[in-house]
């Protein structure tokens, strides 16, 4: 799921916990799901904007030089205002758009 189109809020939700964990009937392990899910969404953000803003950087050695650029102090606020990791994994969780298994019940099903 692409995180810049995502619907989630951008401030705290108050959420019924009993609905968090309808999938799973554990409401540890689910949320062990998305706090996992929150870390790989982080991450992904982080790589992106590490992206972007690399082509900004500047190697003078001089550091009296500092350049404020308009386009990246842009981009900076755009990931600024974007919701949370844990938001966008949350709202993943609750649409069923988060796909996990238990190694540990497959073995005793099988």
């Amino acid at each position: 799921m692409d995180y810049r189109k995502s619907k989630a809020p951008v401030n705290t939700v108050t959420r019924d916990i009993m609905g968090l964990c309808d999938e799973t009937e554990n409401i540890y392990e689910s949320v062990a799901i998305i706090s996992k899910r929150a870390n790989q969404i982080s991450s992904e953000i982080k790589q992106d904007l590490t992206k972007k803003l690399a082509e900004f950087a500047s190697y003078n050695d001089s550091l009296e030089e500092v350049f404020e650029n308009r386009e990246q102090i842009e981009i900076s606020r755009y990931y600024e205002k974007l919701p949370k990791p844990t938001l966008l994994a949350t709202e993943e969780f609750v649409e069923g758009n988060v796909y996990y298994r238990d190694p540990s019940k497959e073995t005793e099903e099988a």
